[in-house]
């Protein structure tokens, strides 16, 4: 066995109802002077943040909300947030939402920091005080310094981004970057399968997917497996896929919910640590250039890239579908039949299967294939070696 890390969030709360009684949970354990609760309008219209805000009232801690978040978060927008956090001077962020939310808490608790004594001088003073830009946080382990106490509340059973170490940002009209570091990890998450009861069919299919890619491609990295990762990369996939068609068909199954997320945070534990390969490096340019939801583009390349990865990684596939109880035989024949169990899976919750329904055409596989190609960062981690020319076989499987 060879040498690795791991690293995790310092503590995780599953409790239904727990978003109910944030304030009460927050000041036990941290006793903030001031939180900047960050999400998105969604779920702010959908009254979800009311009951966490209602909290804070009743132990008497100050809140604030930044609800501007979007899909695929800017620039402009996590400078906004900073902002927001400094002026209101917040002791504390809680990231509330989905990946997209939790990920610019993590970069506000980062940029919004200021030690002690410099609070307490002028305001204007905090507000100039910048030890670190965001574009100087691009990059693997690039944070320096300090960042403010952080808690994320996930209200999807997907991205796992409440245990993960890695913010995304959209810097352009197609391009991304990454902040990558161990000192974004929360200090608490907390999972309240409650706020996931009557989340819509389809985006409980696609995050779900999205959660079982991380398993997936965790399990199969090439380059920082390892045993921790691999528990619990397998745990996530029995949970996950047990209970997606439940979650799926009946909503309001609060146990289906409560293993979605849980399963969804011990995937995102695993590919924090056995980073995630081709399915997300070709999934991007579809979120880029198309602006399809992230688990939707993962799920539609996934089948794609695991046959063409089956060659390579037909043995850890295999195990897999003894772990998932599918198929028999040869390692080359229960790879087929867990690739064939994800497509089944796909087509049962009713999501879409093929690029050509979001409306790309065979002449824009070509962009998605140089695209593709930029995610050095991702590639590297993929049992086998990707290609453009292999990126743009999948891309044309997959259309």
């Amino acid at each position: 066995m060879s040498e690795f890390g791991f690293n995790s969030v310092g503590s995780v709360l599953v409790e239904d109802g727990a978003a109910s009684r944030l304030g009460a949970i927050l000041k036990e354990r941290f006793a903030p002077e001031t939180v900047l609760l960050i999400t998105d309008p969604g779920l702010v219209k959908l009254g979800l943040v009311d009951a966490a805000l209602a909290s804070f009232d009743a132990v008497g801690i100050p809140a604030a909300v930044f609800d501007q978040v979007e899909a695929d978060p800017s620039e402009e927008t996590v400078k906004k947030a900073v902002l927001t956090a400094k002026s209101y001077q917040a002791s504390m962020v809680v990231g509330f939402g989905g990946g997209s939310s939790m990920d610019v808490a993590k970069l506000v608790a980062v940029l919004s920091y200021a030690p002690s004594t410099r609070k307490r001088q002028s305001i204007d003073d905090y507000l100039a005080f910048e030890p670190q830009s965001l574009e100087d946080l691009y990059g693997v382990d690039q944070v320096q310094g300090s960042r403010l106490p952080l808690v994320q509340v996930p209200t999807t059973a997907g991205t796992g981004s409440e245990v993960t170490a890695v913010s995304i940002v959209t810097t352009g009209e197609s391009t991304k970057m990454g902040v990558v570091s161990a000192k974004i990890l929360a200090d608490l998450a907390i999972l309240d399968a409650e706020l996931t009861l009557g989340l819509p069919r389809h985006i409980t299919a696609a995050t779900g997917i999205d959660a079982m890619v991380h398993a997936i491609e965790a399990y199969t990295s090439a380059i920082k497996k390892n045993p921790m990762s691999d528990a619990l990369a397998k745990e996530a996939l029995k949970l996950l896929g047990s209970n997606i068609i439940t979650a799926c068909n009946d909503g309001g199954n609060l146990e289906a919910r409560r293993a979605m997320l849980t399963g969804a945070m011990l995937a995102g534990a695993s590919f924090a640590n056995a980073p995630v390969g081709a399915v997300h490096a070709l999934a991007y340019p579809l979120g880029g250039r198309f602006h399809i939801p992230h688990g939707l583009s993962n799920s539609l390349v996934l089948p794609h890239v695991l046959k063409f990865n089956a060659s390579s990684a037909s043995d850890m596939y295999a195990e897999l579908a003894v772990l998932m109880d599918i198929g028999a035989g040869s390692n080359d024949a229960k790879t087929d039949a867990f690739i064939g169990w994800l497509e089944g899976i796909a087509a049962d919750v009713g999501i879409e299967r093929h690029l050509r329904q979001l409306h790309i055409s065979h002449n824009d596989l070509p962009m998605l294939a140089d695209d593709a190609m930029l995610q050095t960062r991702l590639l590297v981690n993929n049992p086998r070696e990707v290609t453009r020319d292999d990126a743009l076989r999948i891309y044309e499987a997959a259309l």
